[in-house]
């Protein structure tokens, strides 16, 4: 046998080993705890949804799913970690439409493509806008408000949690229907946001509902109208966009699982199947509805599916959004 026949024997030997061994491992999984990253800080919309459902997909899965808050850059900067960590299924992250959606269109060096290095899982939960404002802002309702920001664009503020968080993209897309550039604050995650909003320090910002329904009832700021064409069932007395007067604003958040590109089939198979087990739940689907979350129906949950939402959503801000930096 030649040389070149003798290593090319043993380089499919030794493919073959490694298949099975991957083979094995998938069929084994998982054998040790799962990090389930969140690229926000503990607190915001997305930590709360991912410690949720974690919890229980931990419960089918035998292993323990700790959540690890990385936060910078809108969301990117722990999307950019999990794109590069070890496609065996022991990291995982929950993302959401600004980080494997709207990121590709604000930032022109993404270290990322949302499409192509990632594995889709499941879509986790849809979460309404409500937009929103602190406490003693003087408007009464959305049309005062409207009224107010225009005619004070170069005094009022503008939380939000970094440029490609929902808070900044939703809130974005309210400018631009209404026709100002206010000052932006950004914060390290939505949760400090919306402590700052309860604390007066900054005048309005847009949110997921998970995050304002207790703020909301607990009359500590005010929310002036859900961006959904019904009101939602957690803060029935929030008129919608359209009822308020501001039908142009029309806006739904999402988060959902993603695997590093690569993660074999079969993992994948195992954390949807988690996943749409803990979507069934019924305390999760009590605790998803106190929040105000619309919850995917389960032909709504495959990766296939939530493939085709990334795509779809990264020509939709494309169309919306301008580059920075």
């Amino acid at each position: 046998m030649t040389i070149l026949k003798t290593l090319a024997a043993a380089a499919l030997i030794g493919s073959s080993a490694l298949a099975g061994t991957t083979a094995a491992q998938a069929q084994d999984y998982p054998t040790r705890q799962i990090t389930m990253i969140v690229p926000f800080a503990a607190g915001g919309p997305t930590d709360v949804v991912a410690r949720l459902v974690g919890e229980q997909m931990s419960k089918t899965l035998g292993q323990p799913i700790i959540i690890e808050n990385v936060v910078g850059a809108g969301g990117t900067t722990g999307a950019t970690r999990a794109s590069r960590a070890t496609n065996d299924g022991y990291t995982i992250i929950m993302g959401h439409m600004g980080t494997h959606a709207a990121s590709l269109a604000l930032y022109p060096k993404l270290a990322y493509d949302p499409r192509t290095d990632f594995e889709p899982i499941a879509l986790i939960n849809g979460a309404p806008i409500v937009i929103l404002g602190k406490k003693d802002l003087p408007p009464k309702d959305l049309k005062e408000f409207v009224d107010y920001v225009k005619k004070n664009e170069s005094s009022v503020n503008q939380a939000h949690a970094g440029v490609g968080a929902v808070s900044y993209i939703t809130c974005g897309l309210l400018n631009g229907v209404i026709g100002i550039n206010p000052v932006g604050v950004p914060f390290q995650g939505t949760g400090p946001a919306m402590n700052a909003l309860v604390g007066g320090q900054v005048d309005y910002m847009c949110d997921q509902i998970t995050n304002v329904v207790g703020q909301v009832k607990a009359g500590t700021i005010k929310a002036y109208a859900v961006a959904t064409p019904e009101r939602n069932a957690s803060l029935p007395d929030v008129p919608t966009t359209t009822e308020a007067g501001l039908p142009g604003y029309q806006t739904t958040a999402w988060n959902a699982l993603f695997a590093p590109k690569g993660t074999p089939p079969a993992i994948l198979t195992k954390l949807n199947a988690a996943a749409a087990k803990a979507l069934d739940d019924e305390k999760v689907i009590a605790r998803m509805k106190d929040l105000g979350n619309d919850i995917p129906k389960a032909d709504q949950r495959t990766p296939a599916v939530l493939g085709n939402l990334v795509k779809e959503e990264v020509d939709k801000w494309k169309k919306f959004l301008k580059p920075v930096g």
